[in-house]
C-alpha cells in the first residue's frame, strides 16, 4: 500500500489492495497528505478477489508478504503474471529456508516443510510462468532481529500499559510463544527476501537445457 511513495518520488499512477481498513485509510491519509495530486486507487478487499480492468495490462505489480492470497509463492507468480503487462516487473517478497527446518519448529510456527522454499527455489519458481528473476534483496539476521524485536518490545510495552485488559495474557503468550520459536530455531532457519522477476525477458535456455542445470545444482 506504499503507492503514494512510488507517487511522490517517480508520479506513478497505480492501485492498492488491502483487507485490513485501517491499512486501507492510513494509504488514503499519506496521498492526500503527500501527493493529493496523483492517480492513485486504494481499495478495502481481499487481494484474490482483485482483477485488474484490463489484463497484463500493469508495468509493476508487487506482493511483498502476502503470497497466502493466492496459496503460495507459485500461486503469487501465477497471478501476478496475468496482471502485469509484457517488458513488465513482478516483485515478490517470500520467506526461504535458510536451512532443513526442525520438526518441532514447525509444529510451533503451525508450518509445513513446503510451505516455502529454499531461495533457489523461490528465484526459479518464475521459469514456470514465464519469468526470470533479475535482481534479489535479501534480508540479513539483523534485520530479522529488528524485525521480531520491535514486535517484542511492542506487545509488552501495550501490556504494561493495559494490564486490565482482557486481552493481555492471550496477547502476551502468542507473542512470548514466537519468541521463543524463533529464538529455538527461527533466527537461523528462516529467511526473507525480495524478487525481481522480469516478464518477457529473453530466453536463452531450452526446457531440457534448464532441466539439465536444476539436475547438477540438486
Amino acid at each position: 500500500m506504499d503507492n503514494w511513495k512510488f507517487a511522490e518520488r517517480y508520479g506513478i499512477k497505480g492501485v492498492g489492495v488491502d483487507l485490513s481498513p485501517y491499512c486501507v485509510a492510513d494509504a488514503k491519509r499519506k496521498h492526500q497528505k503527500r501527493v493529493p495530486d496523483a492517480r492513485l486507487v486504494f481499495l478495502e478487499m481481499d487481494g484474490a478477489d482483485f482483477e485488474p480492468e484490463k489484463p497484463e495490462s500493469f508495468d509493476l505489480v508487487a506482493c511483498i508478504g502476502a503470497s497466502w492470497i493466492y496459496g503460495g509463492h507459485r500461486g503469487t507468480l501465477k497471478a501476478l503474471e496475468g496482471m502485469a503487462a509484457q517488458e513488465s516487473w513482478i516483485v515478490v517478497g517470500e520467506p526461504y529456508w535458510r536451512q532443513e527446518p526442525e520438526r518441532e519448529y514447525l509444529e510451533a510456527i503451525g508450518q509445513e516443510r513446503n510451505s516455502f522454499g529454499t531461495h533457489s527455489e523461490n528465484a526459479e519458481a518464475g521459469h514456470e510462468f514465464g519469468l526470470e528473476v533479475a535482481y534479489t534483496l535479501v534480508s540479513s539476521q539483523d534485520d530479522w532481529d529488528r524485525y521480531e524485536g520491535l514486535q517484542w518490545y511492542a506487545a509488552e510495552e501495550w501490556a504494561s500499559g493495559h494490564a486490565k485488559d482482557p486481552d493481555v495474557k492471550e496477547v502476551l503468550r502468542r507473542v512470548r510463544e514466537s519468541k521463543a520459536a524463533y529464538l529455538r530455531w527461527g533466527r537461523e532457519t528462516l529467511g526473507w527476501a525480495i524478487y525481481v522477476f522480469k516478464k518477457g525477458a529473453v530466453n536463452t535456455i531450452d526446457g531440457g537445457d534448464l532441466n539439465t542445470l536444476r539436475g547438477r545444482e540438486t
